[in-house]
């Protein structure tokens, strides 16, 4: 009986509302992250293919570099266009099964960039606790198992998402606040409890960000000790400068998911829904727009792999 009502009471369709509030400044808000989405793109797949076509890059920190653009393009794209049809064209309607596809492959897309920034922490620990034996450690096969395990387990920990948001009673209309199809924001659209709803996304937000915080902490506290141990201040700065551009983006990701996170359970009440709206898509989005700066700027290898093969492709163009 009770799965009976539970279906009866299932949305065929949600109403994504965009930002509450702000409506009528739609199209000037979709400005800046439209901008965005597009440096984002044009970045990400510029560091892919550098990375794949370019030998001097064909190294374990720019493979795991590669995996972040990677995982940075999905995750934009799950949820860019959508936003921005929803700003343009008032295209507001979503399936009810698109809407939690589209909740597992942002939440479990921003686990992924999660367990990469750890897999780069770790590597960079290798690279400089261990450099004579950094080739021998950090193989092909071992990128290629520990970047399938780190996608698992994501996805893993994101598929009971779907089945706790499926089977909820819906009674409190269709209409979400939101740009995109968050867990907690289609939950509350539920008149069942979501109390589970709610300790599950606790559990993996430990599971997931607790764990590779705790991995990323452990492997900087035992570089700093391998570096501060070096005799020659010229070695010291080398070893660090090679840590800078994954500590930017290790601030640039985490700083705004703490601040998201914190904003959505403890100042639901004082803090504007327009406001959470805006920094949920600026946590999403903000990411992967910077990282392929930060890295193009700070990484010498890429400037130089992005200088050569510009002038190879505009030698090739003058031969023909």
């Amino acid at each position: 009986m009770h799965r009976a009502n539970s279906s009866s009471l299932t949305p065929r369709y949600f109403i994504l509302n965009g930002i509450p509030g702000l409506e009528a400044a739609h199209i000037w808000i979709s400005l800046p992250f439209c901008v965005m989405y597009m440096i984002a793109m044009v970045g990400n797949c510029g560091l892919i293919y550098l990375v794949s076509h370019e030998e001097g890059l064909h190294r374990p920190m720019y493979y795991f570099l590669a995996l972040l653009s990677l995982t940075d393009v999905s995750g934009c794209t799950s949820f860019v266009p959508n936003m921005l049809c929803i700003f343009w064209f008032s295209l507001k309607k979503i399936d009810f099964n698109a809407c939690l596809v589209q909740m597992f492959f942002i939440h479990m897309l921003t686990g992924m960039e999660s367990g990469v920034l750890m897999l780069m922490a770790l590597d960079r620990y290798v690279a400089i606790c261990y450099p004579l034996r950094y080739s021998t450690i950090l193989t092909n096969t071992v990128i290629t198992k520990v970047g399938l395990a780190t996608f698992m387990r994501s996805v893993l920990l994101m598929i009971p998402f779907t089945f706790l948001i499926k089977r909820l009673p819906y009674c409190r209309g269709n209409l979400i606040y939101h740009t995109y199809c968050d867990h907690m924001s289609v939950a509350k659209l539920s008149c069942g409890n979501v109390k589970i709803n709610a300790i599950y996304g606790l559990i993996a937000a430990i599971l997931i960000g607790g764990f590779d915080m705790f991995c990323i902490s452990v492997s900087y506290t035992m570089i700093i000790r391998a570096v501060l141990n070096l005799s020659s201040s010229d070695a010291r700065h080398k070893a660090f400068s090679t840590c800078t551009s994954h500590i930017c983006a290790i601030v640039i990701t985490y700083v705004p998911a703490f601040f998201n996170f914190f904003t959505h359970r403890f100042g639901a009440h004082t803090i504007p829904h327009h406001i959470h709206i805006l920094i949920a898509n600026l946590y999403l989005l903000l990411p992967p727009t910077l990282n392929p700066i930060v890295y193009g700027v700070k990484t010498k290898q890429i400037r130089e792999g992005v200088i050569k093969l510009f002038f190879k492709e505009k030698a090739m163009l003058t031969m023909k």
